[in-house]
């Protein structure tokens, strides 16, 4: 498995409509060959930053996704809300443990 994490900076006030572009983003991928899960993630230190952590069975996978007519509609829309370019980073998952889903 891989986990990629992508750290960006928002203009101040698009955290909203970001964040819910991301939520779709996510709830599309569910389904998608190779998902394993992910998560959107607020720094304390930063209210405008987002760090997104998305785990797949391979970069191959991920690739896949990044073709895809829905990823490319959201990502249009969330670009015009970022400061800057998003700095990228690639982990093998060497464990994976999770805890019981909440009843």
């Amino acid at each position: 498995m891989m986990t990629v994490i992508t750290e960006v900076t928002l203009e101040r006030g698009s955290e909203p409509e970001w964040d819910a572009a991301m939520r779709e983003r996510l709830a599309a991928a569910r389904g998608r060959p190779g998902w394993v899960g992910g998560q959107l993630l607020i720094p304390l230190d930063g209210q405008n930053k987002r760090v997104v952590v998305g785990t797949w069975q391979s970069r191959a996978d991920w690739q896949a996704w990044h073709e895809e007519g829905a990823f490319a509609e959201t990502r249009t829309r969330m670009e015009g809300l970022q400061e800057g370019e998003s700095a990228i980073s690639w982990h093998e998952v060497v464990v994976e443990a999770r805890g019981e889903p909440p009843a």
